[in-house]
């Protein structure tokens, strides 16, 4: 077998620290505000004052943690997206794992090359999500509603050329109530220098995000 060179573009897509920037998302700002601790009514009651008005009630969140990624999808899932890799994944370090955690799995057999990553994010309610999956379907125009999955769910597919190498990308959005998942789904050939067929990646990409959907509402609801 000859030797192989891989594009700077997919090298650089091998170090954790690389992946995590260009997946990275940014975390939602601002924790909520302390319930006040409630006063001794008694003396109101003595004086015959009305008590004060509850304080508002913190937003009721579906999902308070994100799950974890590495477990979200099926070994057989695993080995027909990404053949040769390791089925248990490599979770990206994040600066709050309560909040966003990201798995990635990738390999080259022969000449095909194929890398996938699962993410969860948890924001602080239903509208924080809604605006956020918003904005990055915005920011990735030209796809389209994948329809039957959480609240709301996009796709597009790219591709790209580098030193005469092909590498087509698929990414899929998904929001259901405060969580968002993120799939981003790539391949290249290295004999032909031909990227896979955009059905391949697209498909591949939505089943992904069905079952890591589905892992997040199985098992995080509270």
């Amino acid at each position: 077998m000859r030797s192989l060179s891989l594009p700077l573009a997919l090298t650089a897509r091998l170090s954790p620290v690389v992946v995590l920037a260009a997946a990275g998302w940014a975390l939602s700002s601002g924790p909520f505000a302390a319930t006040p601790a409630a006063d001794d009514g008694g003396t109101r009651k003595s004086e015959g004052e009305s008590p004060t008005a509850p304080a508002t009630a913190a937003v009721s969140k579906t999902y308070a943690t994100a799950p974890a990624p590495c477990d979200s999808l099926g070994t057989k899932t695993i080995k027909s997206l990404v053949p040769g890799a390791k089925t248990a994944g490599k979770e990206i370090q994040s600066t709050d794992s309560k909040l966003r955690r990201t798995c990635s799995w990738n390999a080259l057999k022969g000449y095909d090359y194929r890398w996938l990553d699962v993410s969860f994010e948890i924001t602080e309610s239903d509208d924080a999500a809604l605006k956020s999956f918003k904005d990055r379907v915005a920011d990735k125009s030209g796809g389209g509603d994948v329809p039957g999955i959480g609240d709301a769910g996009y796709s597009v597919v790219n591709l790209t050329t580098e030193d005469k190498q092909q590498t087509r990308e698929g990414v899929v959005l998904v929001r259901t109530s405060n969580a968002l998942v993120s799939i981003t789904y790539s391949g290249s050939d290295f004999e032909s220098k031909k990227a896979p067929d955009t059905d391949e990646i697209n498909k591949g990409a939505i089943k992904a995000a069905k079952e890591a959907v589905a892992a997040l509402e199985d098992g995080q609801k509270g």
